[in-house]
């Protein structure tokens, strides 16, 4: 029995891992063959580091999608992520919350007729003005090691913002996420920012 794919080599964030999984259990020999990946294609093409962790299909809503980027922004390595087009705008708006400092590639379409890279630092990328169809394979560079310096002005505009909805304790730990900066210059920000009240 074989198990086909025309877009890719399957089972990673595929449904066919579940076919995989019952002939592990029922104790069938399994032979992979070798397919186009648009992990390791996209990797290999990147520029960035050789050590990766791919992740999938990141959450579809707010709360649980803050969660695993604030988790994941911890860690140092380059990540994949499998991303649908048309929701791109959405994840990149927490991505420059949680992967400041990186740099980005966008893949779409690998190995196809319409195959394109979208290259950027995650602080200076837009939002996409056309929607795109289709998958995208995104993979966010690893984290730079270089001593980050104290961009006053964007931790302002963070807190502007935050402090519209959330207590001047939360908007710092909210910027504390993606700024690994020292804490008590970012509570100074965010306290000055409150006391003049102009946000």
């Amino acid at each position: 029995m074989s198990l086909i794919s025309d877009a890719g080599t399957p089972l990673l964030s595929d449904p066919g891992r579940i076919l995989v999984e019952q002939c592990i259990q029922n104790k069938f020999e399994i032979i992979p063959i070798p397919g186009v990946s648009s992990i390791t294609a996209a990797m290999s093409v990147s520029g960035f580091k050789d050590q990766f962790l791919f992740y999938g299909f990141l959450p579809k809503t707010e709360n649980e999608l803050e969660k695993i980027l604030a988790s994941l922004s911890q860690n140092s390595f380059a990540q994949i992520f499998f991303i649908p087009a048309i929701k791109i705008n959405f994840y990149l708006k927490k991505f420059k919350l949680y992967f400041s400092g990186r740099k980005i590639l966008i893949a779409r379409e690998l190995t196809k007729i319409h195959e394109s890279f979208y290259r950027k630092d995650i602080d200076d990328i837009s939002e996409f003005e056309k929607s795109m169809k289709g998958e995208l394979t995104v993979i966010v560079s690893e984290k730079n090691t270089k001593k980050k310096v104290l961009d006053k002005k964007k931790i302002v505009n963070k807190a502007k913002k935050y402090l519209k909805k959330y207590s001047l304790k939360d908007t710092v730990n909210l910027i504390l996420e993606s700024e690994k900066i020292n804490k008590k210059e970012i509570y100074n920000l965010c306290l000055k920012v409150k006391n003049e009240k102009n946000y």
